[in-house]
């Protein structure tokens, strides 16, 4: 009965993990084949040549340059401003909080993992009021509000991967460096953070992709449609998950619903690109201190 019993969870298992992977394949190839015609440099840059479109010597009016330029300014900003706090908050929560403190702030971050995006693009919108009507009138709706929007988003990836990664560290490791006189911050810089780097980057991999597909919080924080390449972070901003949003749900043809199926798919790669990158610096990064 006990083996009958095995089996049957090891099905399940299987079955519960080809899930994702045959859901995801499904879901790529009906947008491959609803929005494959649509992938050119014309969607991208529309009519403006690519050279100018790239150096800001024209505007690109029908084309998702300013929306790829807007996402990627949202995700770097955005990881920019999360990234040492939640390190920093992992970091004390893993080696220095006592246990009291590492359990409320345990509870503190699944809360906050566990919100809406919705919520967090409501809250950021309320800031913006706020400080619109008591600090300055200038101020509104911008590229580093969404910005900072999204870092409280993100900032529970990076925590959680953060504290995981250092936890995981061995305590031989630990002691080793401990003996031969380094201190706790030497030890901690040296051998605990280097060891961590892939659990770390993992974190940083989940942020970005968080960062690069929420369109919740940039549509009540700074997302406008036809607002260009941003010149400041006080500025709109375009961003292709907005942009697909918008034209799905406003198209009046169907060429601008293709165009919507060939933008997520750009999203698709934009994500793909950035998740490269991110696996090529961490390799980059343990192969540095490894070398040491």
């Amino acid at each position: 009965m006990t083996e009958v019993k095995k089996r049957i969870a090891f099905m399940v298992l299987c079955i519960a993990g080809m899930t994702v992977p045959v859901a995801g394949a499904g879901i790529m190839i009906f947008l491959v084949s609803k929005g494959w015609q649509t992938l050119n440099l014309s969607l991208i840059f529309g009519n403006v040549p690519v050279i100018d479109a790239i150096l800001l010597k024209k505007r690109v009016f029908n084309g998702l340059f300013p929306a790829v330029a807007g996402s990627f300014a949202l995700v770097l900003v955005s990881v920019f401003i999360s990234l040492p706090v939640g390190m920093g908050a992992a970091i004390y929560f893993s080696e220095y909080a006592s246990k009291k403190i590492k359990k409320a702030a345990g509870i503190s971050v699944d809360i906050l993992a566990s919100a809406p995006s919705i919520v967090i693009g409501l809250a950021g919108f309320s800031a913006a009021i706020v400080m619109h009507r008591h600090i300055s009138e200038s101020i509104s709706p911008c590229l580093l509000l969404s910005s900072m929007s999204l870092a409280v988003l993100t900032l529970p990836y990076i925590i959680r991967s953060t504290q995981l990664a250092l936890e995981s560290v061995p305590e031989s490791l630990r002691m080793a460096g401990l003996s031969l006189g380094a201190s706790k911050f030497d030890n901690l810089v040296r051998v605990v953070l280097p060891d961590s780097v892939p659990g770390i980057m993992s974190g940083i991999v989940l942020a970005i992709s968080r960062c690069a597909e929420d369109t919740a919080v940039i549509m009540l924080t700074g997302a406008v449609a036809s607002a260009g390449v941003p010149d400041s972070l006080l500025r709109p901003f375009e961003a292709i998950p907005f942009y697909i949003f918008y034209t799905s749900s406003e198209y009046t043809s169907p060429q601008e619903l293709a165009t919507a199926y060939g933008a997520a798919i750009v999203l698709m790669i934009v994500c793909l690109s950035l998740f490269v990158f991110s696996y090529l610096l961490k390799r980059s990064i343990h192969k540095g201190y490894a070398g040491k």
